[in-house]
């Protein structure tokens, strides 16, 4: 089993989670989260004066897949959230060692 954990546009989220859904990827756990990525923000234009942001809004998305499903996980978020500008995301691949669900005591390994 790995855990795939994607840092995403905050617009991009439903188009994501749907896609995922579009291929049988129902469980999710999703995060509001601040960051910057390799272009340090962004400038605004506030009164006329220019503003540096580089702490910027994101959603992670976090994900328990078998082994087989990680390609298939990885290439739907990519399609997805894709608009071909930096702050995209970046996705994380990560080995899960065991998982428990807490209500049944079933445990995988």
């Amino acid at each position: 089993m790995k855990m795939v954990q994607a840092i995403i546009r905050p617009e991009r989220f439903d188009r994501v989670k749907k896609a995922l859904e579009n291929k049988g990827i129902i469980p999710l756990t999703s995060l509001e989260i601040r960051g910057r990525g390799e272009q340090k923000g962004i400038a605004l234009e506030f009164r006329g004066s220019f503003i540096q942001v580089d702490d910027l809004p994101k959603v992670e998305i976090d994900l328990v897949v078998e082994s087989r499903d990680v390609d298939t996980v990885v290439d739907t978020i990519c399609r997805a959230a894709r608009t071909g500008k930096h702050g995209d995301g970046k996705i994380f691949v990560i080995p899960m060692e065991r998982m428990a669900r807490v209500r049944t005591d079933e445990e995988w390994a």
